[in-house]
């Protein structure tokens, strides 16, 4: 018997600390039974595991794949209302890999995916302070009072301060083109951050993450990366 948080890291899905947040987000089942206690033990060879509908099996060889995400895609390996998930997109991926962090439906670009559960924890974790570089097309003539104003911060709907550097790569009176640079990655945070300068977001592209780009990758298509680029991630969040 092992304990459901161990299996999942060993599943590559997340850390174990990660794994305790899928359980309280009612995320993991256990024989099509959701799991609702932390400590909850497991027979990993004879229980059925899922994460949101997924079957998840211990991995052997970690993988770490680049996704040039589009948009109106859901960032999940299964979605209840059918419509297209990001598993759309890797049927040539041998191994199942879990999406790092998350984008919204409506949000492309890069999307970073894996089975080496610690890694992925530890990039989305606030304090690694992990960069995400996102271009956004927005409502009106984004100001240099509006890049201020965002760089100081803004509270979010969950009373959370969210802030980002905010560079405007083109403006005029119907629409502006910027470019903003976040460490963490709260729900909607770019949308909240710009409707709060009443600019509403009109497309919003993530063009970097964590110094990886989306240079070579076509809209749609995916790459492994390469080996020097996982030791880079992972010297980032001091994981040896």
């Amino acid at each position: 018997m092992i304990r459901i948080n161990k299996y999942l890291s060993m599943c590559g899905v997340t850390s174990r600390r990660g794994a305790e947040a899928l359980i309280l987000e009612k995320r993991v089942s256990v024989n099509d039974e959701i799991v609702e206690q932390l400590s909850t033990m497991i027979d990993g060879k004879k229980d059925v595991v899922k994460v949101d509908g997924v079957l998840v099996e211990p991995v052997e060889h970690k993988i770490y794949v680049l996704l040039n995400k589009p948009t109106n895609v859901m960032t999940t390996l299964n979605d209840p209302f059918k419509r297209k998930t990001i598993l759309n997109f890797l049927s040539d991926v041998p191994i199942r890999v879990y999406p790092v962090g998350r984008l919204d439906y409506d949000t492309e670009g890069l999307l970073l995916m894996t089975n080496d559960g610690d890694l992925a924890y530890r990039l989305t974790h606030p304090k690694y302070e992990v960069p995400k570089i996102y271009s956004a097309d927005v409502e009106g003539q984004f100001t240099e009072a509006d890049c201020k104003k965002i760089d100081t911060g803004i509270k979010l709907e969950d009373g959370a301060i969210g802030r980002a550097k905010v560079d405007i790569i083109k403006s005029d009176k119907s629409t502006s083109r910027i470019r903003l640079t976040l460490t963490e990655g709260r729900k909607r945070e770019v949308k909240q951050l710009c409707a709060a300068c009443e600019h509403p977001v009109l497309r919003l592209r993530r063009v970097e993450f964590a110094g990886l780009s989306l240079r070579g990758v076509q809209y749609g298509k995916w790459r492994y990366l390469k080996p020097d680029e996982v030791d880079r991630l992972k010297k980032m969040v001091d994981l040896k």
